[in-house]
């Protein structure tokens, strides 16, 4: 019952919102999806840093969004919130028939074959269908490669797909040295999907691995300013030897 209330309350604000606030009468589900973007984006941050504060702040923000298209959905006469709840209780059903119907799956690997196979079944043509065109490219190669899986188009152990990261870095150098830049390219994007299938491999979340590697960086590069600052000069007056120093007196500082 407090669940159920809390979430009235919501519906309640957003109906006085749309009703009495200028700013929330004017949006359109177009004007709201670079916001909706952005809020993602917000939450990964959180989740990234494990800032559960911060992650129970953005669900919200997440939440709110969630009821305003369904707000705005209403006023269209298109779908209400009981629809959108409705549509996904009905969806989770449907998809898990190991725990609301008959079908046996032991394993994580066989709920999520099981999985693909009902979506073909409801008419998606192929299993990769479902991956969303606008995905940045580095998550895309996640759910593309996650996806193949569930048809058996998987090697068979890491020691395989460490020796294809090798094989595309060897035809990376051939198409550099060849000085053909859309070869290069081509190359470059080939090593970069095959390490996004070896860190499947070894449990890794690539997109989640290389944000972690550009916080890293952002944080010793400023912290390389700040000591330059203490000496009177800026990084741009500096030679690369001497920024080599700074950069290896902040790393040797985090090892502390």
């Amino acid at each position: 019952m407090e669940k159920t209330a809390t979430f009235d309350r919501l519906l309640q604000i957003m109906d006085d919102l749309r009703e009495k606030c200028p700013w929330d009468r004017k949006q359109t589900i177009q004007t709201l999806r670079q916001l909706t973007i952005e809020e993602t984006y917000e939450l990964a941050d959180a989740i990234t840093e494990e800032d559960w504060k911060s992650i129970k702040e953005e669900l919200g923000d997440i939440l709110l969004h969630i009821v305003f298209y369904a707000k705005i959905g209403s006023e269209q006469q298109k779908f209400d919130i009981n629809d959108v709840i409705n549509g996904v209780c009905d969806k989770l059903i449907h998809r898990h028939p190991h725990i609301y119907g008959d079908v046996q799956a032991e394993t994580e690997e066989q709920v999520k074959q099981n999985w693909e196979k009902l979506k073909l079944k409801e008419g998606k043509k192929s299993v990769l269908s479902g991956v969303p065109v606008s995905l940045p490219a580095l998550v895309k190669a996640m759910r593309l490669q996650e996806k193949a899986k569930q048809t058996g188009f998987e090697w068979d152990n890491t020691e395989q797909v460490w020796d294809k990261v090798k094989e595309e870095v060897d035809e990376l150098e051939t198409a550099v040295k060849s000085g053909n830049v859309n070869d290069m390219e081509d190359e470059f994007g080939d090593v970069m999907f095959s390490l996004v299938n070896y860190s499947r491999f070894l449990n890794i979340d690539a997109e989640n691995a290389l944000e972690r590697t550009n916080k890293k960086f952002q944080r010793r590069f400023q912290a390389m300013e700040a000591l330059a600052l203490e000496q009177g000069r800026t990084l741009n007056d500096m030679t690369l030897t001497e920024m080599d120093t700074l950069w290896n007196k902040v790393k040797a500082t985090e090892q502390l």
